[in-house]
């Protein structure tokens, strides 16, 4: 493989791979299951002091001491965090996620740290190639890493574990991190369980076109990944896949009218696609259009885009569909937890995307049980607070999930795509989601990434002194 080719196939993996769904709390009856509200949905959106959306700030002055654990002091605590955003073939890739936790150091520290120790950043740019060098940097320095997102992350999951890097980061790629020892996501996507609200979804909404249902299959290996693990929830919902063989190179291809036409000749009327936004999947919707073909389009998240939106000035994406767990930031007038996330990333000069809302969900988390922990600051009483935590929104970010269990939700929101604008589709009223125990999908073992023991914990990088919760 070239090295061009290997970057831009580590880009789609990664756009594959770090989608994230969740479930809110206070239920009613909906037609497919029940609606949970969004915390804090039907209040007003401005920032309140000493909240975030419904969350009470875990920040804060207060007497904590100690040199408890390593990167803590009397008056600070050090933690790791980072993105991929000097990569060369993507220029500021996930920069979202850095600056939304940076934002939200400040935002802690101006009101006085947690528990009195002010937080510092140690920001890490792993470039996606370098993530086993930044790994190591930050086992030598950092309590806890936050909010983290890099491509690469299984390949340096043998030193974090190794170092017993406690990490609640803003994603997971790898199977062996989605499922790792000390490992606490704020919305988890971990490799034996999928979020099969949209599936269900689909099937109430276009009961007729999931009939004649099919896949945009990829060369890369990590898109069939994803995509084998979707056809089990498709088939669990009623849907019937077609399986018309259209594969198409995922670095493009110099014309997508035939694949368009053999779709057509197949007889789709659903398709999936999990591959991002950019010209390979603008020219095959365009190359589907100049054939006669309109499918519904069900996306990932990774396709909630402002590029995708700005490219659809003729229409062309106007039956997509993007499943989602989080709030739309198109929310934020009814959404007071998605306002003050825009508000402190603007403030801070940053740019902001649904990945910097999961890397703040993180920040808020670990902020939480650091608080909780006091004096006692240390990564054994974190383990401890982090797996009993079993609800979590991020104040409204986003519907609950179950960091504790590493459990994905069980509900979920579809958004539209109409012209150049995104808009919550359903549930229709803003700040409710679909929920119901079946969209927690377990997929077959055979799917899996990785060998996980009984505990659902990657056995890989084992050791016997990984942190355990006590």
């Amino acid at each position: 493989m070239s090295k061009r080719r290997g970057a831009r196939g580590i880009l789609v993996a990664l756009a594959v791979l770090v989608v994230a769904a969740g479930c809110g709390g206070g239920r009613g009856n909906s037609s497919s299951g029940t609606t949970a509200a969004a915390n804090g949905s039907t209040t007003s959106a401005s920032s309140t002091s000493g909240k975030f959306g419904t969350l009470a700030s875990p920040c804060g002055p207060g007497g904590a001491k100690g040199a408890t654990d390593r990167g803590v002091t009397d008056a600070s605590i050090h933690i790791g965090y980072g993105d991929d955003r000097g990569f060369s073939g993507s220029p500021g890739l996930n920069k979202e996620m850095g600056d939304a936790v940076k934002a939200m150091i400040k935002w802690c520290n101006d009101q006085g740290g947690i528990e009195g120790r002010q937080v510092v950043g140690d920001f890490y740019d792993a470039a996606i190639t370098q993530t086993p060098n930044v790994m190591q940097q930050a086992c030598t320095s950092d309590f806890m890493l936050v909010g983290e997102g890099w491509a690469l992350d299984d390949s340096a999951e043998q030193i974090r574990v190794g170092c017993n890097l406690v990490a609640v980061p803003g994603f997971a790629v790898g199977p062996n991190f989605a499922n790792g020892p000390m490992m606490y996501q704020a919305v988890p996507n971990p490799d034996d369980y999928i979020p099969g609200a949209p599936y269900f979804q689909m099937a109430q909404l276009f009961p007729n076109e999931i009939k004649k249902a099919d896949l945009l299959h990829t060369t890369l290996s990590a898109t069939e990944t994803s995509n084998a693990k979707a056809v089990e929830g498709m088939q669990a919902a009623g849907w019937n896949v077609l399986n018309c063989n259209v594969k198409i190179n995922y670095t493009g291809e110099p014309d997508y009218k035939p694949f368009a036409q053999k779709f057509q000749s197949c007889g789709i009327n659903l398709l999936f696609n999990n591959t991002s936004p950019g010209p390979v999947l603008y020219n095959f919707i365009q190359a589907m259009d100049q054939v006669g073909l309109h499918p519904v389009i069900l996306g990932e998240a990774n396709v909630y885009t402002a590029a995708m939106a700005k490219w659809n000035t003729a229409g062309l994406g106007d039956k997509i569909y993007v499943r989602e767990s989080f709030q739309p930031l198109e929310n934020a007038a009814q959404i007071p937890a998605v306002k003050t996330y825009l508000d402190a990333v603007n403030a801070s000069g940053g740019d902001v995307s649904q990945l910097g809302a999961q890397a703040a969900s993180s920040f808020l988390l670990w902020a939480t049980e650091a608080k909780a922990c006091g004096s006692n600051l240390t990564r054994q009483c974190m383990v401890n607070n982090l797996s009993k935590v079993h609800n979590w929104t991020g104040g409204g970010l986003h519907a609950s999930g179950d960091p504790g269990k590493n459990l994905p939700p069980q509900c979920g929101v579809l958004i539209k795509l109409t012209g150049t604008t995104w808009s919550q589709y359903y549930p229709k009223t803003i700040g409710q989601y679909d929920c119901n125990p079946k969209y927690l999908f377990k997929v077959s073992e055979a799917n899996w990434g990785t060998t996980l023991g009984p505990d659902r914990i990657a056995t890989k990088f084992l050791t016997p002194n990984v942190i355990k919760p006590q």
